[in-house]
């Protein structure tokens, strides 16, 4: 179950790089849209969060809190909102981008600092 995890962990920690990564360059290309790195980067995300919040639902000292679980879910699926619905045009506002580079931000500091 441990190796599942960390895999789990391990694919969460490539769609950060890719969401933040992804949108930080096109930040700096001062060109404001949705790039394929940015788009996987939520899905992945998403979808790996889910899978590593699942197996810990068996209670003992490691259980993570619910209510953190429920923060990091609501900034997630926020975040995949915000880049999915304005995914194919060709420039966004940049303060809808500067929304998805700190909602990015703040969901990586529930997680770290958030025990």
């Amino acid at each position: 179950m441990e190796a599942i995890r960390l895999i789990l962990l391990f694919i969460h920690l490539i769609g950060f790089a890719l969401l933040l990564g992804g949108a930080i360059t096109q930040f700096l290309s001062g060109k404001y849209r949705i790039n394929p790195a940015v788009l996987w980067g939520a899905v992945i995300q998403l979808a790996s969060g889910l899978l590593l919040s699942a197996p810990l639902r068996g209670g003992g000292d490691d259980e993570p809190n619910p209510i953190k679980l429920g923060v990091k879910l609501l900034f997630a699926v926020l975040i995949f909102i915000m880049v999915f619905i304005p995914r194919k045009r060709t420039e966004i506002n940049k303060g809808h981008f500067i929304g998805i580079i700190a909602l990015t931000v703040i969901n990586a500091a529930v997680a770290v600092f958030w025990h």
